[in-house]
């Protein structure tokens, strides 16, 4: 069974519902050489950052990660509260002297009394049982973001191996051609003396082909192509993070398929590595997705 791989993009979100309101969290990644986690909290959150941070670079090796928290006190359970007498009883103090002073001054409404600094003292989640919340639900996000990133991972593990299993194909399909070039290539020769009334040296005729041959030898090249797409297979079936890995070998596909294309001498060898080229770029921009 092939090991997981992940993308370095992700998205996840969870939930959690308490009378002091609902807290959410949001985690979404893209690409990026080194990790990097960037937070978006409310300051009463900041004491827990560091654990969350830990937590998620113990599971995260590479990409730019946004972490967002947010607390919405109109949650379903609504926000409970009591009213501190001591607040109240001078807030009204405050309001019957503004009224003897200023006897046409309105009178304070329920909402405005419940509004003041104060006056509603709620049931807030504080120290350990807020720390306890926060790195739940950081837990199930980090679980989610993860499921999300090894099911993307899937996908690019099929699109690079279909890529491969074509470079696999044009290394196959070139390999035959060589001796034929070569035949042709001495049967050009020898057309060319006759035509020229010049008998053919046998000796020079010899020196000539290993020279062409010697232009035209890509059986290296071919060989190391074969070696890479053998070496891509094991890493992808191996799992875990291995972008950079493959990164580095996509330099070498490119440094193969160059040097294909660069002894090529004929239409069909010059098309086989310009599809190699295409076939290589796309892996590689999927890779560059690759944790």
């Amino acid at each position: 069974m092939a090991g997981k791989i992940s993308s370095m993009t992700g998205y996840a979100v969870a939930t959690r519902e308490l009378p002091q309101g609902v807290f959410t969290m949001e985690l979404r990644a893209v690409n990026n050489r080194f990790l990097d986690l960037q937070f978006r909290m409310p300051e009463e959150l900041r004491p827990f950052e560091q654990p969350m941070r830990e937590m998620i670079a113990s599971k995260v090796g590479r990409g730019k990660v946004e972490c967002r928290v947010s607390i919405n006190a109109a949650g379903t359970g609504g926000t409970q509260g009591s009213l501190d007498p001591a607040a109240l009883a001078n807030l009204l103090e405050l309001a019957t002297a503004v009224r003897t002073a200023a006897p046409g001054a309105p009178a304070l409404g329920v909402a405005e009394i419940l509004r003041w600094p104060g006056v509603l003292v709620t049931q807030a989640l504080a120290g350990d049982a807020l720390r306890e919340v926060v790195l739940a639900l950081c837990t199930e996000a980090l679980a989610q973001f993860n499921a999300s990133r090894e099911r993307e991972g899937d996908k690019l593990r099929t699109f690079i191996l279909e890529r491969a299993d074509g470079v696999a194909a044009i290394v196959t399909d070139v390999k035959p051609r060589i001796p034929a070039l070569l035949a042709a290539q001495r049967e050009k020769l020898l057309a060319r003396l006759a035509d020229a009334g010049i008998a053919a040296d046998p000796e020079r005729l010899a020196q000539e082909l290993v020279l062409y041959a010697s232009k035209i030898d890509v059986e290296e090249e071919l060989s190391r192509l074969s070696a890479h797409v053998d070496e891509l297979r094991r890493t992808l079936a191996r799992g875990g993070a291995m972008g950079k890995r493959l990164d580095f070998l996509m330099q070498e596909f490119n440094r193969e398929s160059n040097t294909l294309g660069s002894k090529s001498v004929d239409t069909s060898t010059t098309q086989a590595a310009i599809e190699l080229k295409v076939l290589i770029e796309q892996m590689r921009e999927q890779i560059q997705n690759v944790e």
